[in-house]
């Protein structure tokens, strides 16, 4: 529960500072990148080349707990892209923001 706290203050932290124009991802932005990622996996039939290199280029840069926090969104997107009753829903997710991260529109 600790932990939690911590990385939603450092989340918070993250987001008050994003108004900033930067070429890198926000902390946040790559949390979201790294579910798109498994849900591009879990869905399957997706071209991930572009998340992937994505990802190792700007998880080269992150804190750890930024790091793994991204591993375990990308686990958790592949277990509920496993579920069928979800697959529209995450379908529609998959095809919407993380279009952004892939620079496709599917």
């Amino acid at each position: 529960m600790r932990t939690k706290a911590i990385l939603l203050a450092a989340l918070s932290l993250v987001v008050a500072g994003s108004a900033a124009a930067s070429e890198r991802l926000s902390d946040v932005d790559y949390l979201k990148a790294s579910r798109c990622r498994g849900l591009a996996a879990g869905l399957g039939g997706a071209d991930i080349a572009r998340l992937d290199a994505l990802l190792k280029t700007e998880g080269r840069s992150r804190v750890e707990v930024i790091y793994n926090k991204g591993l375990e969104e990308m686990q958790r997107a592949k277990r509920d892209a496993a579920q069928s009753d979800a697959k529209d829903r995450l379908s529609l997710e998959l095809n919407g923001y993380c279009t952004a991260f892939t620079g496709a529109s599917r």
